[in-house]
């Protein structure tokens, strides 16, 4: 990468957009190009504007920055993608590691940490704050000393979507008109989400949701 660093910033809330937008354009070697205010919005002006890096909010509308991160990494493995985030959540950071992204950033203090994680990801090297990296080493100890470094992964990606949507209160049609599938393909992923999960009803569909941090509470 040559020149200043093209970003592409996404996050739900203008203003955090406007304050990190600030600290961004304000370096001679980092300018954003595009802003976004969900997930879905991110891929597709990714796609048009290719920008060197993206920041991407955890929690937002529609797909979360998680769900957006995995997409941008599979369909452009050059990227380089941060996530920006209030949750100094382990659940969070460990699921941003294994979406693709290289930075774990919280907005507390987005204004000491940003530019040195987007400088570090540029440089491909990763950036993690001080209490992540004790997660992280936590982590791993705990599972080797069990004998599980696997993923554990239960649901795939189509049925987190899925259950996003559902969670936030859309019905089968409109899951169906947003992630260009049919209503009965919504339904037969409905059932395996219960069935795989051990639970009843959308309501307690809801409250895995929230607890795996796919919708705020």
């Amino acid at each position: 990468m040559t020149g200043r660093t093209r970003i592409l910033l996404a996050d739900d809330h203008a203003l955090v957009r406007r304050g990190v937008r600030l600290i961004l354009d304000n370096e001679p070697d980092l300018t954003v190009v595009a802003e976004a205010a969900d997930g879905a919005e991110a891929i597709e002006k990714t796609r048009a504007q290719r920008p060197d890096l993206a920041i991407l909010d955890i929690a937002m509308q529609r797909m979360t920055g998680l769900q957006a991160a995995r997409e941008l990494a599979r369909l452009l493995p050059e990227l380089r993608i941060l996530m920006l985030t209030m949750y100094d959540n382990e659940q969070y950071f460990f699921a941003a590691l294994k979406a693709g992204a290289s930075g774990y950033v919280l907005k507390s203090v987005a204004d000491r940490d940003l530019v040195e994680a987007c400088r570090a990801a540029v440089r491909g090297e990763p950036f993690l704050y001080p209490g992540a990296v004790s997660a992280l080493i936590r982590n791993y100890l705990e599972r080797a000393a069990g004998g599980d470094l696997g993923t554990g992964r239960i649901i795939t990606d189509r049925e987190e979507e899925v259950l996003k949507l559902v969670a936030e209160g859309h019905s089968s049609k409109q899951i169906a008109d947003i992630l260009f599938i049919s209503v009965k393909t919504v339904e037969r992923h409905r059932a395996n989400l219960l069935q795989k999960l051990g639970l009843r009803d959308r309501l307690e569909l809801t409250r895995y949701a929230i607890r795996a941090g796919l919708i705020e509470p």
